[in-house]
């Protein structure tokens, strides 16, 4: 990989005049604006469905799109809205901030009216797409049908005990009784994928690439554990006997309960990991490069008892290491994966990612604490790195300047040589942009001088997060060339 740079920014943080950002013109104007700033990579957050909570790594799929990111004027070209039609639901009143619960209301409402003029138009095109992903996405429709008619209550708590634990005789019953169900959430996959195919074309033309992240965990309340139980540590009855999470720290007494349910990693390793394959296959196709999250489980994983308060009473176990990251390089040969290597890191997990040969990550607001000396310090980067102002979790660089202890932001102004008349942030993203690693990658916030009120995500919080929006004409040309300039300056 070449020295390069690039910007994080959720297809949800796009300007749009539909509450939410979609694959529609502020997609492709953001190309425009990363290919103007000399930037190669465009990395987004998941692009799933989303579940309760509206986060992009709690999914309904693992494989598919969200369909709040088809864009209504596209379909009114396609021929399958009319303006009115797609101008008429409230979307929200706030234009920096997604209003899920609007979307939510409007946006299905909407796209059943395209449903009703493309199906059998495009009968034919929709049945060569469930065919070549026959593998997902007949359950992915028949679970989001079933969803619906039970009122969207998890799966774990639908009333027919038969389709909950996919008796035959149950799939098939509901198959037919929800046909129509079925047939509209499998046409907007098919909506999706043909938007975002010619995006990817478009961003391709332009000399951008794209970042997929890719979560290690999927969410109890998904197709892929529903279709896929013996995947997975279940009981009898389907119900999970261990979750996901990580230990306590220094910075949370019980540690954190994220509650996914763990993959039967030996069963998985045993049968070769076919599923994680064509997980892994499908986030290839869709992005040219996979962010794998919390690489750190893949050498061993807390696992938390289902039903404990807190993660305190978890434990250690083994992950399917080695074996599992050579099935990635055996079907995989050449493809770039990062991998997220935050957290509790031991030297077994050192020595797993050194044996990937995948680039780990290093993020700036990480490397300026005054009591230690940090592996996220610029000087102590490998090349083999890709190097962040922040995560999704973390604040904007001005908020990070803004609550982090001062003795850390006296410890970045003498390393980084932070100035008023450069700006401190902007000394920061210089500061990664100099650094040795081959992939620089800094929030579009950062860029756009926003404070904490523009954070993505505040972990712990279950309400009020991934909401964050891009206003029309802040991706501007000026700011383009300025960032431009700073990329050149560094050879990215």
């Amino acid at each position: 990989m070449d020295r390069a740079a690039g910007i994080l920014l959720s297809v949800s943080s796009l300007p749009s005049p539909y509450g939410i950002g979609t694959l529609g013109q502020a997609a492709y104007d953001f190309v425009d604006f990363l290919a103007a700033a000399g930037q190669k990579y465009w990395q987004m957050l998941p692009v799933g469905p989303i579940s309760y909570g509206d986060s992009p790594y709690s999914s309904f799929s693992a494989f598919a799109g969200n369909p709040y990111y088809i864009d209504p004027d596209l379909l009114i070209a396609d021929g399958l809205l009319t303006a009115e039609e797609a101008a008429s639901p409230h979307w929200g009143d706030d234009p920096r901030q997604v209003d899920y619960g609007a979307v939510y209301e409007s946006r299905f409402a909407l796209l059943e009216k395209a449903f009703d003029r493309g199906w059998d138009r495009d009968k034919a095109e929709v049945a060569r797409f469930l065919v070549k992903n026959r593998s997902w996405l007949g359950d992915y429709a028949l679970f989001m049908a079933l969803k619906r008619h039970f009122g969207m209550k998890a799966w774990t708590q639908w009333p027919d005990p038969d389709i909950r634990l996919r008796q035959r005789s149950a799939v098939a019953h509901w198959a037919a009784e929800l046909d129509r169900d079925v047939r509209f959430f499998t046409y907007l996959q098919y909506l999706f994928q043909k938007q975002w195919d010619v995006l990817k074309a478009y961003a391709a033309q332009k000399g951008v690439r794209t970042i997929g992240d890719l979560p290690i965990y999927v969410a109890l309340d998904s197709a892929d554990v529903w279709a896929n139980p013996g995947k997975f540590l279940l009981d009898q009855d389907n119900i999970p006997t261990v979750v996901s999470g990580v230990p306590p720290d220094a910075f949370t007494a019980d540690g954190q309960l994220w509650g996914n349910p763990i993959y039967n990693w030996k069963k998985m390793a045993a049968d070769g990991f076919p599923w994680w394959e064509a997980r892994m296959r499908s986030t290839l196709e869709r992005f040219d490069v996979a962010r794998l999250d919390h690489f750190r489980g893949l050498e061993s994983y807390w696992a938390v008892p289902y039903g404990a308060p807190t993660a305190a009473t978890g434990r250690w176990e083994p992950g399917p290491g080695a074996a599992f990251v050579r099935m990635l390089h055996d079907k995989f040969p050449g493809s770039f994966i990062i991998a997220e290597d935050l957290g509790f890191i031991t030297p077994e997990v050192q020595a797993l990612l050194k044996m990937s040969g995948f680039p780990g990550m290093k993020v700036l607001q990480f490397a300026f604490d005054h009591r230690d000396h940090s592996d996220n310090q610029p000087h102590r980067y490998p090349a083999n790195a890709v190097c962040y102002t922040g995560t999704h979790d973390n604040s904007t660089l001005l908020g990070w300047l803004a609550e982090a202890d001062p003795r850390d932001v006296d410890k970045a102004r003498a390393y980084l040589g932070l100035n008023e008349a450069e700006g401190l942030d902007w000394g920061i993203l210089r500061g990664g942009m100099g650094s040795v690693a081959r992939l620089f990658v800094a929030q579009m916030q950062d860029y756009l001088g926003l404070d904490d009120t523009a954070r993505m995500n505040r972990p712990g919080n279950p309400t009020g997060n991934w909401r964050w929006r891009m206003l029309p004409g802040e991706a501007s040309p000026a700011l383009a060339e300025r960032i431009k300039k700073l990329t050149a300056l560094f050879e990215r």
